[in-house]
């Protein structure tokens, strides 16, 4: 494809050397991906620096390089003249322009739903996701779980955990429509947003969930994560807030001025949608969800009363998709589990293990009262640190889950480059001593599930919180393959127990 790069809205180039409208066949931002004819972008990295990899990108077969430095650029195009180079003053920004319009602008022929928060976001965009689908509006999915099409897992290698780079987001759009689904369900990361992976993205409806402390070793503060997550509203044409989140939706209601709903468990919040009378049994969820001064009964196949919300934050995006809300109850009961998200599974001898992967010190206390409601003898917790975080909320994992189990296992998930006894010390720092409750220490995810499954007993609930990303453990740069459910339908299985 020849690109014009004057006629390309907001790629602004501050210097351009070599053929001035190169024939470009793929984009890459990492030099091992490039073939030839790429168009290689220096993103600058948290841990490295594109600029590094220009050598490579060439010999690979790069047929342009853009990137911001701009005295290295012209020294390379000196000695490459065939070659295009431009300088940008975002490589980022320039990513997501040229990315929309090498995939031809696949959004346009999108229903996009972006998902933002501190907890709940996968839950949430999975709803939306399920929910589109069995009202008959194909939709796919971009999140933590992965890439998802009408029909299910896509083969995708997403270059982040949670929102990938704006070049693969318009790369999955380019599939989606092919595939001819009509809308996309995704997660909003704060660090996607401040890097500007879904620039040029107009979002149909942005929903919020919540905010509380995170991803401060990458925002610094949390006035700069607030911010960030603000972007997100300032890019779409309708919203769903929830005003029970003290801690942003008065900021979203005072950015906005376009279609919103409100969603609240309060009946005197004055919401739009409000959901109540909640009711937690082994076979699911109750409530009422009340909306234009009526009420109707809802019973859902899922668990955790917090997942209330989140069904009501996806009925809010439907009812502002223009779909009537007798259409929306009448599949609210076949919606399905999250993948990892109060995710039930049956064991013998009457246990139970719940799949969350609350990995915050208010997801996780959320999950322990919730998983008290099921029916159970004894509650054993599986809790985290992650490695590749913020050392300074390890310690509030351990307040949060202090006393609320009869043991507690804890364990580190993506070591990444720590030694996991340092990341398991420095959550053990937040309980007291005397411990209030047994604990047990392993230095693996896989020996923390293990682990919990080996203590249990007939009638014990086992909650695993925290989790893997992309079925993987991160450690030492590498994601080694994962799964909490082969774990255990491997120990459950295994001739040597007894039960």
């Amino acid at each position: 494809m020849e690109i014009p790069f004057a006629s390309i809205p907001s790629f602004h180039i501050i210097a351009q050397y070599g053929p001035d409208k190169p024939e470009i066949s793929s984009i890459a931002y990492n030099s091992r991906q490039v073939v030839k004819g790429c168009a290689f972008f220096c993103v600058p990295g948290e841990n490295t620096d594109g600029h590094l990899y220009i050598d490579e990108a060439i010999l690979n077969g790069a047929s342009m390089i853009i990137g911001s430095n701009p005295v290295l650029l012209a020294d390379y195009a000196e000695k490459h003249p065939d070659l295009s180079f431009a300088v940008v003053e975002n490589v980022r920004l320039a990513l997501a322009c040229l990315a929309d319009f090498f995939y031809q602008s696949p959004q346009t022929n999108l229903l996009k739903i972006g998902v933002t928060g501190t907890n709940g976001k996968t839950t949430t965009a999975t709803y939306v996701y399920n929910l589109f689908n069995l009202l008959g509006v194909s939709c796919g999915f971009i999140g933590t779980t992965g890439i998802l099409g009408a029909a299910g897992k896509m083969p995708f290698q997403k270059s982040t955990p949670t929102t990938p780079i704006s070049s693969d987001i318009h790369q999955i759009f380019r599939k989606f429509v092919t595939d001819g689904i009509q809308a996309v369900a995704m997660e909003v990361s704060s660090i996607a947003l401040d890097q500007k992976r879904v620039e040029g993205i107009r979002f149909d409806v942005a929903i919020h969930t919540n905010i509380s402390e995170e991803h401060l070793e990458y925002h610094k503060t949390f006035e700069h994560y607030l911010q960030s997550k603000l972007l997100l509203f300032k890019q779409s044409n309708a919203a769903v807030v929830n005003i029970d989140d003290e801690g942003m939706s008065k900021e979203i209601l005072e950015t906005i001025d376009y279609p919103h709903l409100t969603y609240s468990s309060q009946l005197d919040s004055g919401a739009d949608l409000i959901w109540t009378a909640c009711e937690s049994s082994d076979s699911g969820l109750d409530f009422e969800l009340r909306y234009q001064g009526q009420g109707w009964p809802v019973h859902v196949p899922l668990y955790g009363e917090y997942n209330a919300a989140n069904l009501t934050a996806a009925v809010g995006t439907a009812l502002l998709s223009g779909i009537e809300l007798v259409d929306i109850l009448a599949v609210l009961p076949k919606m399905s589990q999250v993948e990892g998200r109060f995710q039930m599974i049956h064991g013998p001898g009457n246990r139970k293990i719940v799949l969350d992967y609350a990995h915050t010190p208010v997801a996780l206390a959320a999950v322990l009262q919730e998983v008290k409601k099921l029916s159970h003898n004894r509650l054993i917790a599986l809790i985290a640190g992650i490695g590749i975080r913020d050392f300074s909320k390890m310690p509030k994992m351990a307040k949060a889950a202090e006393g609320k189990a009869d043991i507690l296992v804890v364990t580190v998930d993506h070591p990444g480059h720590n030694e996991p006894a340092l990341v398991i010390d420095a959550v053990l720092e937040g309980l007291t001593i005397p411990y209030k409750q047994q604990v047990l220490t392993a230095n693996s995810r896989r020996e923390a599930v293990l682990a919990a499954l080996k203590e249990s007993g007939p009638g014990d609930l086992i909650l695993l919180s925290s989790g893997s990303i992309n079925g993987a453990q991160i450690v030492r740069g590498e994601y080694i393959p994962h799964s909490d459910e082969a774990i255990i339908e491997e120990f459950f299985s295994s001739k040597n127990s007894e039960f």
